[in-house]
């Protein structure tokens, strides 16, 4: 097994171990310190395993933790964060294949100029868009409620999520299109028949892109949703800072491993095919 093996692919080996514990650590951390007890966190080492597993910190975290004045756990926000996410998420998705199909193929005066806004679109700071948002949702019956969350991540994603496809779907041959509008193949037709079986890479990529970045969101959650409506990584804000009672890291730890636990889902399942869907769009164009 070692016999190839030199000084310099043995140092590169070393320091990735390295770099694997330095990020895995604070993960260790997390999870030892959630089955501990509190006499065990105060009296014990952090990095030592608990002298007696407990997981009654995670039942807590769920259902009984204060997020605020009420103390109904963190299950309440967990769901609102997933009927915030799917929708959002499928609908980006949507709207940027649709829209990067529109520009790579069916240009049109002004299509560059349209791709270019969307372009400028994807760096936008966040706090740029929170008074005109805030303004729109209360225009439209939306301030406070997980649907103009939705709405607010449907339009500041739509524009990455366009980016992507369109990068994508300039590596398709155009002679490939063009036979397709020879045979009598219209604009449904081709997107729904040719390009769309052929998308499964790039939309991958948005869907993590997108449920990562709407999932973690916490500035536009505390901005535009309040009490009942609040996503989980607000909730999470809510019960580390909270000052009723005395101070459980153990629920802090499992707290933040529940909001964590979808996106590590996520990346565990599909995250190999991330770079995978990136790199199919970095040959043309």
């Amino acid at each position: 097994m070692f016999k190839n093996l030199t000084v310099g692919r043995a140092l590169v080996y070393a320091a990735l171990l390295l770099m694997a514990i330095y990020y895995l650590l604070p993960l260790y951390v997390m999870l030892t310190t959630s089955f501990k007890s509190l006499d065990d966190i105060r009296e014990g080492n952090m990095l030592a395993l608990p002298q007696l597993w407990q997981g009654g910190a995670w039942s807590k975290a769920w259902a009984e933790a204060c997020t605020g004045v009420e103390c109904n756990g963190m299950q309440g926000f967990f769901w609102n964060s997933i009927k915030m996410t799917l929708p959002a998420v499928a609908i980006s998705t949507l709207l940027g294949a649709v829209n990067g199909y529109v520009v790579s193929m069916w240009r049109f005066k002004g299509s560059d100029a349209l791709f270019t806004m969307l372009l400028v679109g994807c760096f936008i700071p966040f706090q740029v868009v929170l008074l005109p948002m805030a303004q729109l949702l209360g225009l439209l019956g939306l301030a406070n409620t997980t649907a103009g969350l939705v709405l607010v991540h449907v339009v500041y994603g739509t524009a990455f999520t366009t980016l992507f496809f369109r990068n994508f779907y300039i590596t398709v041959p155009d002679e490939l299109v063009k036979a397709a509008r020879i045979d009598g193949a219209g604009f449904w037709t081709i997107f729904l028949r040719i390009l769309l079986p052929i998308s499964g890479p790039i939309f991958v990529v948005c869907i993590i892109w997108q449920f990562t970045q709407i999932w973690n969101d916490f500035l536009f959650g505390v901005v535009f949703a309040a009490g009942e409506s609040q996503p989980i990584t607000v909730a999470l804000n809510n019960l580390v800072n909270t000052s009723t009672g005395v101070k459980e890291y153990n629920v802090d730890m499992a707290a933040a491993i529940i909001a964590a636990l979808p996106t590590l889902f996520v990346y565990m399942v599909a995250g190999r095919y991330f770079v995978r869907g990136l790199t199919a769009g970095a040959v043309k164009g």
